[in-house]
């Protein structure tokens, strides 16, 4: 078969089955065009809770499917692969949290929505990367635990000075590995660029950006700036996505280490099999974590507001 009549084939079966379509900006070019929604994690839960269909399947890593289901728990949420996890979010162990909170009982513990479901239900609130830092200035509390990206923890703490962080080990391996001299050497490369960088790069890194955001900031400031040329400092699928989008402006990878082996593994065929049902992995969470887990994230939007 050929890659678009895969995809016509997804498009027939997913109508006549009525299901959803959920898929990262991260996600390979053939996916996001047969996707209903596409964007950052937490959209994507959201805007899975709010279609019509009552099966959704997502087309990402598994703490974004568990998200989805904690959203949307009378749902019947899917992983179209089921190997696609997150390195962030599975490093970090219940046991060093709890510790943590032991150490730090007056804290108020925020997690990174990008974290497992089990994760979330020793947390009291989650922020996004591009919420993280209004929701922070309305926490109540001045001294924050923040897991499990002490990058993007960092990256709140300099916009917040007025709060005190302690900011546990971890965070995403892909962007972490990107230093100063990939960035000096980007610049070189392509001296009129725009440097356009997700928080959850090392604060060194940050510091030569240009603009600092979500993966989905990044997109819309690159679509709406007047600039031509600009440099993308996040996984190498929004170059090509950006690409797409803005044909008359130029679009180069900030360096190749982004590259997400999870994010990556999701093909085509995944998601066929999934929706014949000989494939993928449908999230089952008990009740106590369901409601859990769901509490940070209420938190999350009650102040975001």
């Amino acid at each position: 078969m050929k890659v678009k009549d895969v995809q016509n084939e997804i498009m027939r079966i997913k109508k006549e089955k009525d299901i959803c379509i959920v898929a990262h900006v991260y996600q390979a070019r053939e996916i996001i065009e047969i996707a209903d929604h596409t964007g950052d994690s937490f959209q994507l839960s959201i805007e899975a809770g709010e279609a019509a269909q009552k099966t959704v399947i997502m087309c990402g890593v598994r703490f974004m499917a568990e998200t989805v289901k904690i959203l949307s728990p009378d749902k019947t949420v899917y992983l179209a692969n089921p190997s696609a996890g997150c390195p962030m979010a599975d490093n970090i162990t219940m046991e060093t949290v709890l510790q943590a909170k032991e150490q730090y009982p007056n804290h108020s513990v925020v997690a990174y929505v990008n974290t497992t479901a089990e994760m979330k239900t020793l947390c009291d609130v989650c922020v996004t990367s591009s919420s993280g830092v209004r929701i922070i200035e309305n926490i109540p509390s001045d001294d924050i635990l923040f897991l499990p990206d002490p990058n993007l923890g960092a990256y709140l703490a300099k916009k917040v000075p007025h709060k005190n962080f302690i900011l546990l080990e971890g965070g995403c391996p892909i962007h972490a590995a990107v230093d100063i001299d990939d960035v000096v050497k980007a610049k070189s490369a392509h001296p009129n660029a725009l440097v356009l960088i997700h928080p959850e790069c090392v604060p060194d890194v940050l510091d030569l950006a240009d603009y600092v955001g979500s993966t989905t900031g990044i997109m819309d400031f690159a679509v709406n700036s007047d600039a031509k040329e600009f440099i993308i400092g996040t996984e190498v699928a929004i170059v090509e996505n950006l690409q797409y989008l803005c044909p008359d402006k130029k679009f180069y990878s900030l360096s190749n280490k982004y590259v997400c082996p999870d994010m990556k593994i999701t093909t085509l065929i995944d998601v066929l099999n999934c929706l014949k049902g000989i494939g993928g992995e449908e999230i089952i969470l008990d009740d106590a974590t369901l409601v859990a887990a769901r509490k940070p994230i209420d938190k999350m939007v009650e102040f975001g507001k």
